[in-house]
């Protein structure tokens, strides 16, 4: 045979490998309102720049009659290629392809983009639309979902991992995104759950639909599994592209650095009015962040779920930062079982890819209640005091209001390592509220029972209390506040304490890892 004729039927083969399941699956597939698996890997990419593995693997297996079923590229499109002229790894399931299903050599194509992402240390994007293991390959199949848990872990903190659920995600499948660094679902297209809706009646007896029982906005505002809930897949795609743009390429390196053109210096005169003048009166954190945020843009992360705290990211004089608030209209910005589990995850991701913290606090405490009580919140919120204690890059902390008891010292408070801790004149900095203060203190209690006029001596101790200890001033005195600034100067002083902090150094006592509370 010729060059030129070997040259052809290279091309030959390469087209027909690439013809995925065939048109009426294809066309099946866009019914949905899905893209396909190389469609998605198209629009991830800078035009032109993947680069396809292994596009030839086949499986085999000869379990019912498969060795006369052909499943081009084994259904997952792997490779490599650029985002933003950044080098990314990928890999796409391909459920026109024998419904995307995972045997031993898709799991092995997936492993080998795992592999060469933290050999070359840059991110790997994830592509999931399967309808689970393949089941006549058996336990082979049951490997392959093992081998990618076992990269899922290695990697874990050294290379960004992102998960994008673009259809079906079931049984032991759902592993691999849950222990990525972030999951994204498209609504109405995709879900996950461990059993199906089938199993589920059979079992329990209970009756639920695909979408109810693991649908995006399911997981993005119940489960806390999901971070991003899409409109579509080309959505997902664009949030994939504006999460990567804040995050380095492994946990040696720093976020890329965008000048976006927003006075480092600007002063921001609508804070100072933010606050309103009763304390009971709620207000919206996020239209803090986004006065302080370079251009107002903030993306946040899990927007859905514990909306009594807010994390997410955005940009100060053009470096990334990792933001985290109480939300006073949600529960009052009080801590509970998710919202720590939420501030505590993003702390620790932000950590591991060197992301400074600027943590913005308006929390009158846990929140009370025998269902948080016995849910674990004791444990649940110890892990917000480990995160934010085992976190070395520099940690910025502003008290905007209420800061109280238990939950000051888990806000990234002095005592948690804040490198500096900036406090408004409406800063209440106290074991507690001054009404609880003074139904508890003993002196306040006699003087009360003996008063002519209990309620009015009950006024007069409360505001006694409140000029007294809900003030930043006292932690001011002791150092635990560095500064106490107005509030129209919050994003020159955060971006000042950024830059001075740029060169921080800290480690951690040698260990094998931390224990954290579970």
């Amino acid at each position: 045979m010729k060059v030129t004729e070997k040259i052809n039927l290279l091309k030959e083969k390469q087209k027909k490998a690439k013809q995925m399941g065939g048109d009426a699956r294809i066309e099946k597939q866009h019914k949905k309102g899905k893209l396909t698996a190389r469609e998605r890997i198209k629009l991830l990419f800078d035009e032109g720049t993947f680069r396809e593995i292994n596009l030839f693997v086949k499986h085999r297996s000869t379990n019912f009659d498969m060795s006369n079923v052909e499943i081009n590229a084994d259904g997952v499109v792997t490779g490599h290629g650029l985002i933003n002229g950044r080098p990314i790894f990928a890999y796409s399931q391909d459920f026109t392809s024998r419904g995307g299903s995972l045997g031993e050599m898709q799991a092995s194509k997936i492993c080998k983009v795992m592999d060469l992402a933290l050999k070359a240390g840059v991110p790997i994007v994830g592509f999931n639309d399967s309808g689970g293991a393949r089941v006549e390959e058996g336990i082979d199949a049951l490997k392959g979902y093992g081998e990618i848990f076992f990269r899922n872990t290695r990697s874990s903190g050294v290379i960004p991992q992102i998960s994008t659920i673009v259809g079906p995600c079931a049984g032991g499948a759902v592993y691999s995104p849950a222990m990525t660094d972030f999951v994204l679902m498209v609504k109405k297209t995709s879900h996950m759950f461990i059993t199906s809706p089938y199993v589920i009646k059979t079992v329990t007896g209970e009756e639920t639909t695909f979408e109810e029982l693991g649908g995006a906005m399911v997981h993005n505002s119940k489960s806390g599994n999901s971070h991003f809930a899409c409109e579509s897949d080309e959505d997902a795609i664009e949030h994939v592209k504006e999460l990567l743009s804040f995050l380095p390429n492994n946990n040696l390196e720093d976020a890329p650095y965008f000048n976006i053109g927003d006075d480092p210096q600007r002063i921001c005169p609508k804070l100072n009015t933010i606050i309103p003048d009763d304390a009971m009166f709620p207000y919206d954190m996020k239209e803090v962040i986004k006065e302080v945020v370079d251009n107002g843009e903030f993306f946040e992360v899990h927007e859905y779920f514990a909306e009594n705290a807010i994390v997410g990211f955005a940009r100060l004089n053009g470096r990334s930062v990792g933001i985290i608030g109480n939300q006073p209209t949600v529960l009052a910005g009080c801590l509970d079982i998710d919202a720590s589990d939420k501030i505590s995850r993003f702390v620790r991701t932000c950590d591991a890819f060197n992301i400074p913290l600027i943590t913005f606090v308006d929390v009158p405490g846990y929140l009370p209640g025998l269902n948080q009580e016995w849910g674990g919140i004791i444990r649940h919120g110890a892990k917000i005091l480990w995160s934010y204690s085992e976190a070395t890059v520099p940690k910025l902390t502003v008290v905007t209001r209420k800061n109280y008891g238990g939950s000051y010292i888990a806000m990234c408070s002095k005592h948690l390592g804040a490198d500096m801790m900036f406090a408004w004149p409406s800063a209440e900095i106290a074991v507690m509220g001054a009404k609880g203060a003074v139904n508890i203190v003993a002196s306040y209690r006699k003087k009360i029972k003996n008063a002519k006029d209990p309620l009015a001596m009950t006024e007069e101790l409360i505001k006694e209390y409140e000029d007294a200890f809900n003030t930043p001033y006292i932690a001011a005195e002791r150092g635990y506040v560095d500064a106490i600034i107005q509030p129209s100067e919050t994003r020159m002083r955060l971006i000042d304490a950024l830059e001075i902090l740029a060169t921080k150094s800290e480690s951690l006592p040698p260990k094998k890892h931390g224990n954290i509370p579970q």
